[in-house]
């Protein structure tokens, strides 16, 4: 065999190019292709929108035509007389929503794992996850119908055992009762589902080394089932966090009411009545605010949660 003879190169397993890839798989390319296009439109381009906080925006001048104006619309957001009163309720109505909310879909995912008569629990489950569905418009409307003062349901009960109306709706004490209330049974559902399919996947040799050595249903569940399920936990911790700053606007919207605008003047409804008023500037870098905070904290739980996740949250 001659020198210049030499055996042809075959290519190296595993190092087809992206010609060869998108050739083969052109149909699912074009798939992905479409939804991806949606999301860069619609998603990511519409954040030059944002831009307006920085301009003095006028609708017939556009984003080119309306003055640059730096951090000016900023500094009059923060120092407006509405500004300091909604950051506290925003605040107040989301820590009280993290405090009575977030740990009740884990208490009854905890209850509901005990229970065996297996209908009794689909039915539970079902019955909890269902207010999740309903609209805050709905929910609303009910709630008028059920706290009324005058026609109210509850209250009707009440005065007919001799009692006094209480204004669930019209007070602004009992409205923030009202509304954690409310808030506490539309939401419940939904963790509870996750926290059970969480449950549902621990290793049942855990709870049985756990009854060897003597632990109870309480011991098994304070050492076995919440330890179990931290992770779950600290995510679903860190998705709250990240709604301390918004909270539920659609919520406030169909519960609130001229008679208590003491705690229902919330950053998302400041936003709302801006942009209602033609306050285009302002209400965009409210809302840029609201939304760099919310990231902020979405950031700086997931560190504590990391640093936490080793050491044990629970």
């Amino acid at each position: 065999m001659g020198k210049n003879n030499k055996a042809p190169r075959l290519p190296m397993p595993g190092k087809k190019g992206a010609a060869y890839y998108f050739r083969r798989d052109w149909q699912l390319y074009l798939l992905v292709f479409l939804p991806m296009v949606h999301l860069f439109i619609f998603k990511y381009l519409a954040y030059s929108g944002l831009s307006i906080s920085f301009l003095d925006y006028k609708v017939a001048k556009g984003y080119f035509g309306s003055k640059f104006v730096g951090l000016d619309i900023f500094k009059k957001v923060f120092t407006h007389r509405n500004f300091l009163p909604a950051l506290r309720n925003t605040l107040l109505l989301n820590v009280l929503d993290l405090v009575f909310s977030f740990p009740m879909p884990i208490i009854l995912a905890l209850l509901l794992n005990e229970v065996r008569v297996k209908w009794f629990k689909s039915v539970s489950q079902t019955m909890l996850y269902l207010p999740h569905f309903l609209s805050w418009v709905v929910i609303g409307a009910v709630a008028y119908q059920l706290f009324g003062v005058n026609n109210g349901i509850i209250n009707s009960l009440i005065k007919s055992g001799g009692g006094e109306a209480i204004p669930f709706l019209q007070s602004d004490g009992w409205w923030l009762f009202t509304y954690v209330a409310i808030g506490v049974w539309q939401t419940m559902g939904w963790g509870t589902i996750i926290y059970l399919a969480a449950i549902t996947n621990l290793n049942p040799d855990l709870y049985e080394a756990a009854k060897v050595d003597g632990a109870n249903r309480w011991q098994q569940t304070l050492h076995v089932t919440l330890p179990g399920i931290r992770s779950t936990i600290v995510v679903m911790l860190i998705m709250q966090l990240g709604k301390i700053m918004g909270g539920s606007f659609e919520r406030i919207l169909a519960l609130s009411n001229a008679a208590v605008p003491k705690y229902s003047t919330t950053i998302p409804m400041l936003v709302y009545d801006w942009f209602r008023a033609n306050k285009f500037s302002e209400s965009t870098a409210l809302g840029l605010f609201q939304s760099v905070i919310g990231v902020l904290l979405v950031f700086v739980s997931d560190k504590f949660a990391k640093r936490m996740g080793e050491d044990g949250l629970l």
